[in-house]
């Protein structure tokens, strides 16, 4: 794990889920520059999508030296891809096809956690496991959320006051028993899927929004006190889904315009 840092910071923009749409995060990275933030942090699964990978590999680039990076599942999927994984998955072929070799080197390089400072903590999914929710149960095909006993035997011993997770794009602030507070970003580029793992479920947020969330830190009297912004940044989604429509997935142009599952 990366040590943390000891100067606090006033206010974190935490950003997840950006799965090659680089219109949704030019929207969400020109709204974070309007705001009074101290850091960017970006929890993983950057991108995989049928939008612009490359396009979003440059992107962030360009502000690699202002954004804090972890790795999520989907980018391990790209860079972990055999040559027959890639045959058999036109998106993933379209990915691979479009992203310069750096970029699998740097998905490489990217750590799977981060401790930010002595209070906050980063991770994809859950400190031990980039493919499992930390908040939902998703058993019933929709998600639900877990017990504050199945959320903290998930922590496995993680004790930061606040935990910032991605992965299930669905935008959620949950306050334990502990007192620590778990944050899900939400998701920038994609609103809503449907996946068979850990068994077919979907994750819809109802809307085309890119999400991502300002996390406050102020000092008071009784210590730290913690503030959560969920902010719905409105950008061109329908430039996104013709280039998803554009390369062969009407299912993700669908959700891309809608927040939605396409049913079939």
């Amino acid at each position: 794990m990366v040590d943390a840092q000891k100067t606090p910071f006033g206010t974190i923009a935490a950003i997840s889920d950006i799965h090659s749409n680089v219109f949704a995060l030019e929207a969400v990275l020109a709204d974070i520059k309007q705001r009074n933030v101290d850091q960017i942090v970006n929890l993983g699964d950057i991108l995989y999508g049928p939008i612009a990978p490359k396009a979003t590999y440059d992107l962030l680039i360009r502000y690699q030296k202002d954004i804090i990076t972890i790795r999520g599942n989907q980018d391990r999927q790209i860079y972990e891809a055999t040559t027959a994984d890639i045959d058999d998955h036109s998106t993933l072929n379209f990915i691979v096809e479009d992203l310069p070799k750096e970029a699998i080197g740097w998905m490489q390089a990217l750590p799977f956690e981060y401790q930010l400072t002595d209070d906050i903590y980063l991770c994809h999914g859950t400190p031990t496991d980039d493919m499992v929710y930390l908040l939902e149960d998703v058993e019933t095909g929709e998600p639900v959320m877990r017990s504050d006993a199945a959320i903290l035997d998930l922590l496995n011993g993680m004790d930061s006051d606040v935990i910032v997770c991605g992965h299930t794009h669905i935008p959620r602030t949950v306050m334990l028993s502990t007192g620590q507070s778990i944050i899900n970003t939400g998701s920038v580029g994609y609103p809503a899927y449907e996946d068979d793992l850990p068994m077919v479920h979907k994750m819809q947020t109802y809307s085309p929004h890119a999400n991502y969330v300002l996390i406050h830190c102020t000092e008071t009297a009784h210590g730290k006190r913690w503030q959560t912004e969920h902010v719905k940044v409105a950008y061109d989604h329908e430039a996104a889904a013709r280039m998803a429509l554009k390369n062969g997935r009407a299912d993700w142009a669908f959700a891309l315009r809608t927040g939605r599952v396409l049913s079939i």
